[in-house]
């Protein structure tokens, strides 16, 4: 009995490896961070992000309000775009430093700061890798930025590192269930993401924050903003995002003209659905997320 009892343990162990095994091997391949971080620099290298990023300025100076900043803090925008939130934080007479990693976004923030007069650093940098000492900045910020990076765990590190103790990182993060997170949503399903990436929207929700950034010592405190898209029409907002809103326009560029046309019009819909202007005009609310992060 006991020999039977030991040979039923044994093949239950085998069995026990062999699921284990089959498990594995089913497992999604693990995405290649790299090759996707080359793609998505191309796609906001191309059209003109700086159209789009302009008529969101005062989502940059909200959160420096929501952030309470001092004159002569010491202030860093990661992945800054042209610059908005980089030049609120720069009216209210903060030490700013503006990084991004498409050098043609740095010049029209540096064009936007020499118009303003204001004194703000630009320096070509990948969230990833913030070429910045630890603790050298009182106040980090990013506005619908260093929530498209592939490496999620690694830029939420990042921004921590470079953040001194009992300074704080301001986020302004697109929703899932947004405006903009539904149009990612339409792009996904005409051009899936590699299996296995993470969807940038994950930073516009309070479990993902979580995770990232709990074990990095932060105090996390979340509210949930509207910032109102409003276009000449819904065909203007979409000729505009085609021609100069990146992913977008890479988007249409890859299909054949035939799933162009049903982008285009699950886009359109999308608009009108959640168009409030009552006229022939544009006004739609995009729901995202105003993120403190207070480090220990």
């Amino acid at each position: 009995m006991a020999g039977q009892t030991a040979t039923a343990a044994t093949q239950t162990q085998a069995e026990s490896a062999q699921a284990e095994s089959a498990q594995a091997n089913s497992a999604p391949p693990a995405p290649d961070l790299a090759a996707l971080k080359a793609r998505q620099q191309a796609a906001w290298s191309s059209g003109n992000y700086a159209i789009v990023g302009a008529t969101l300025q005062i989502v940059g100076e909200e959160l420096c309000e929501a952030l309470d900043l001092k004159a002569g803090s010491k202030v860093l925008d990661v992945a800054a775009g042209n610059g908005m939130a980089s030049l609120a934080a720069a009216r209210r007479w903060c030490d700013v430093t503006s990084t991004d990693y498409v050098p043609a976004l740095l010049e029209r923030g540096q064009a936007r700061a020499a118009a303003e007069g204001m004194p703000i650093e630009f320096r070509e940098a990948d969230a990833e890798n913030l070429p910045f000492d630890d603790n050298s900045f009182d106040t980090v910020l990013s506005t619908f930025g260093v929530m498209f990076t592939p490496n999620q765990d690694r830029a939420a590190a990042e921004l921590m590192r470079v953040c001194k103790p009992k300074g704080r990182i301001g986020l302004a993060n697109w929703t899932p269930d947004g405006f903009i997170g539904q149009v990612f949503r339409t792009l996904g399903k005409y051009l899936p993401p590699p299996a296995g990436a993470k969807s940038p929207a994950l930073w516009g929700t309070r479990a993902r924050l979580t995770e990232m950034f709990d074990a990095h010592e932060g105090s996390i405190r979340a509210e949930s903003r509207l910032f109102k898209f409003r276009y000449r029409s819904p065909a203007h907002f979409l000729d505009v995002f085609k021609t100069y809103y990146g992913p977008v326009l890479k988007a249409f560029a890859a299909l054949e003209p035939a799933k162009q046309e049903e982008l285009h019009n699950d886009l359109h819909a999308l608009i009108v659905r959640m168009n409030r202007s009552g006229d022939g005009t544009m006004v739609v609310p995009s729901e995202y997320l105003e993120v403190i992060i207070t480090k220990q």
